[in-house]
């Protein structure tokens, strides 16, 4: 059999990869984008991003998605609250709709970038479990289910534990002292009206030392609730998730001096907990140019969620990426240069900005720093 082979492959299909290979086809470039997943439905893709006036919003302006993304746009969303671990409102910033950085569904934006690939351009149910270089910058690239094809320019758009980044960079993510569990209160009005109440229209923050609830409004009515611990990396490991009265007794165990009303987003949830630990590349992770591969998004620099900038740094990686390939035809080496050359300084900066915001809502003051921050801003 002969390999096939792809002149741009694109390692994962989430909002970076799929921003890169829409650029590409604007500009009449075709990419073919391999995704783990066995189809665009085999899993739900997370809450409600604010996509960013200076990176996400450009990147889909770049994709020609612009006004079908002001669409999506979920009013009300940017509204923000800040409270202390007594339940008392410190901050509380509606939406005018004036703000830079409209809330949309993450579900729902995957599927504008889906939708508007040619057919077959994403190959479903094709995991990849490693890459090795060939010539001339080529790489062979092998499938869980034992195929590989070849490729002149590879991509890797796969994610925090990405199996392109080693042909680049020897870095592996390493936790940054917090874990997260997630939870949700579907039906938020009417069935947990308090906790609908507590986070408002947009999203909240609720904080103290070491510990704090995130949540935020979903455009199905739903909470999406992100309790935040402070906790050794092996904290978790005695604690047995799947049983969710277990998870829930653990979890509030945190949280004995809290309000009960805060206590409620975590008590009253729906459904499973899932626990889920976050890692970080070191800031300014970078490497040397190497012929026909390179990264985007969180395979080039996961970071802390804290800045809120991941989602719209990956898809500003993949307009960036295919607008200097774009830029460069025949010259794909020249392109690649042109993008690490401003992908280097924009996530050191952004890596460097989730880490100091990490250490501000959880330092033994908060939620004081997070209040300044916003002050300091004009939130």
């Amino acid at each position: 059999m002969t390999t096939p082979h792809h002149p741009i492959a694109i390692v994962g299909g989430g909002l970076g990869g799929l921003t890169l290979a829409r650029v590409l086809h604007v500009n009449g470039v075709e990419a073919a984008v391999f995704d783990l997943d066995a189809s665009p439905a085999a899993r739900t893709q997370g809450g409600m991003l604010d996509i960013h006036d200076d990176s996400g919003q450009p990147a889909l302006r770049a994709a020609g998605l612009y006004e079908e993304f002001r669409a999506l746009v979920h009013p009300g969303g940017e509204s923000t609250r800040v409270l202390d671990r007594t339940g008392t409102v410190l901050l509380d910033d509606p939406d005018d709709g004036t703000g830079g950085r409209p809330e949309v569904d993450r579900g729902q934006l995957r599927d504008l970038l889906l939708g508007s690939l040619p057919e077959g351009t994403v190959r479903w149910g094709a995991k990849v479990t490693g890459a090795r270089p060939l010539d001339d910058g080529r790489h062979e690239v092998t499938l869980a289910d034992g195929t590989s094809f070849t490729t002149d320019l590879l991509i890797g758009a796969d994610g925090a534990w990405s199996r392109v980044r080693p042909l680049l960079s020897d870095a592996k993510p390493a936790y940054v002292g917090i874990s997260f569990v997630e939870v949700d209160l579907p039906d938020a009005d009417v069935r947990h009206p308090v906790s609908a109440e507590v986070v408002g229209a947009g999203m909240m923050m609720a904080l103290g030392a070491g510990k704090g609830f995130l949540a935020h409004r979903e455009t199905d009515g739903s909470l999406h609730i992100y309790v935040a611990l402070a906790v050794p990396e092996d904290a978790f490991d005695g604690v047995d998730f799947t049983d969710t009265e277990a998870g829930k007794a653990y979890t509030l165990g945190h949280f004995a001096d809290w309000d009960k009303s805060l206590r409620a987003l975590l008590a009253d949830a729906d459904g499973p907990l899932t626990p889920r630990q976050i890692h970080a590349l070191p800031i300014g992770h970078r490497w040397e140019r190497v012929p026909g591969v390179t990264l985007l998004g969180d395979a080039a620099h996961v970071m802390s969620p804290f800045a809120g900038v991941g989602a719209n740094l990956a898809m500003l990686d993949g307009a960036d990426l295919g607008q200097a390939l774009a830029a460069h035809p025949g010259d794909p080496e020249a392109a690649l240069a042109a993008y690490e050359t401003k992908l280097f300084p924009r996530s050191e900066e952004s890596a460097a900005e989730s880490a100091a915001n990490g250490i501000l809502m959880f330092d033994e003051d908060a939620p004081q720093g997070m209040l300044d921050f916003f002050a300091s801003v004009g939130g």
